[in-house]
């Protein structure tokens, strides 16, 4: 994977150990992604699928695109569409994605850099992979985080946080075995660059083969874990989590993620996302890229849609 790395870890700051009285997080659930293709085609797995919304606020959804290795002329991005009531967080570990929307917002992201966009109160917006990339065929890997918004911040005004791999938070866990990049949020008293409305981090993790990371984690947030690739464990207890799981954990001070010693060729380490934020605990009416907190919100949404008040598609 390459989203950004060191090649000493020893240099970086190291995030503390466990001290006496600090609590354990407990593995609550266990899930399995399962796979199907979003936009014009492009394959993703569905990480929080069969997890109980309360466990996942103030998350809504997360896909898992790629990874996949395009042959020339097969990458594929989205249509045109609307976006109202949350944030998308869209980080790209491998390969280029193009953004633009209504706004005359845009950009590329590639290796490691996060497009970070609060739709707010509502705009339209399309991701495609470039042109020469269509051309040449790549590797394509990243995540889409959807981000709910609370009720006195859903209409705000669209804006975008262009957060470049450069810019991560970079630490190391107490025996250096294993690199965290903090995208957003606090972990450890370490701020990575990410803004939220909501409090939350984000945070990518390596672990290499037999390491262990004890990551300190906000008590007010929930924790998930996400395995981009690899296997390993979750949890002081060893649960079993590989490739494609997500492990939903209980309230606690610190939480345990462990790399098995013996990897398959194709995964060297044990790639997480690890994510989590202080509940918003309101009502949630969700259809499809709306996110509001009524139905009479989301039919409202879909109505200034309809009458052309999220913009228009730029020539």
């Amino acid at each position: 994977m390459p989203a950004i790395t060191v090649d000493d870890l020893t240099v970086l700051s190291r995030v503390r150990a466990p001290g006496l009285g600090d609590q354990p997080r407990p593995v609550r659930q266990v899930t399995t992604a399962p796979e199907g293709h979003e936009g014009e085609g492009f394959p993703v797995r569905r990480a929080f699928a069969g997890i109980d919304m309360a466990l996942l606020d103030p998350f809504i959804m997360m896909d898992q695109m790629g990874e996949v290795d395009y042959a020339p002329g097969e990458p594929k991005g989205t249509a045109w569409h609307p976006h109202r009531g949350f944030e998308t967080v869209t980080y790209m570990i491998d390969g280029v994605f193009d953004h633009r929307d209504s706004h005359g917002g845009g950009g590329s992201i590639t290796n490691g850099d996060t497009q970070w966009m609060t739709a707010g109160s509502g705009l339209l917006h399309i991701e495609t992979p470039p042109e020469w990339l269509v051309t040449s065929g790549g590797l394509f890997h990243g995540i889409q985080l959807w981000v709910n918004l609370p009720r006195d911040t859903k209409m705000t005004d669209p804006r975008y946080q262009d957060i470049r791999s450069g810019e991560v938070r970079l630490l190391t866990s107490a025996d250096a075995g294993a690199l965290v990049r903090v995208i957003a949020g606090t972990v450890d008293g370490h701020a990575g660059p990410g803004s939220t409305y909501t409090p939350m981090s984000l945070v990518h993790a390596t672990i290499e083969p037999g390491a262990r990371l004890d990551l300190p984690w906000e008590v007010e947030h929930n924790a998930l874990v996400y395995v981009l690739s690899g296997q390993g464990t979750v949890g002081v207890e060893g649960r079993p989590l590989r490739t494609g799981q997500t492990a939903v954990l209980g309230a606690g001070d610190y939480l345990t993620v462990a790399a098995d010693a013996r990897q398959d060729s194709r995964t060297p380490a044990l790639d997480v996302v690890v994510l989590g934020g202080r509940p918003i605990r309101e009502a949630v009416a969700w259809a499809g890229p709306f996110v509001m907190n009524t139905r009479a919100e989301v039919m409202e949404a879909y109505q200034d849609f309809q009458q052309g008040r999220f913009g228009h598609i730029p020539a």
